[in-house]
């Protein structure tokens, strides 16, 4: 339940810094004031660099990441018990397989047959390099 509300509390939150960070005026807008092509003086604009919509997206921001830190925490430590019932999987091998000795194989390779023959393709008549150029001096004119 916990995790559920946080989802919804993330996702909303996501949406809201996505749209501050939309309505707020770049700081590009004013930097050519800056340069001589407008009344003030500094990069920011006269109302300097921290309003309530910059203030917001902050503290957006923070809850953003600390929700995310607490999720991947919360996802780590609560992920499975020490004593979990894995069924067949927690259980030995009933029958082990013998091993084969070092450098020996359990079982001999197939082999191929030796008096299999292999098909060959048809070989097609390839022109050489001066005839090509020929053929396309002929046809230019």
């Amino acid at each position: 339940m916990l995790m559920l509300i946080l989802n919804v509390v993330y996702v909303l939150v996501a949406i809201a810094m996505i749209a501050l960070i939309l309505m707020q005026r770049g700081a590009g807008a004013a930097a050519g004031s800056g340069f001589g092509a407008g009344a003030s003086g500094t990069v920011f604009g006269s109302r300097g660099a921290s309003n309530f919509l910059s203030k917001s997206t902050k503290w957006l921001a923070v809850a953003f990441f600390g929700i995310s830190l607490f999720m991947a925490w919360y996802a780590s430590h609560g992920a499975r018990p020490a004593e979990a019932n894995l069924g067949v999987m927690s259980q030995p091998a009933t029958t082990p397989v013998p091993a084969a000795p070092a450098g020996e194989l359990a079982k001999p390779l197939p082999q191929a047959p030796a008096n299999a023959a292999v098909p060959s393709a048809p070989v097609e008549q390839v022109p050489a390099a001066n005839e090509e150029k020929a053929s396309d001096t002929s046809q230019k004119d």
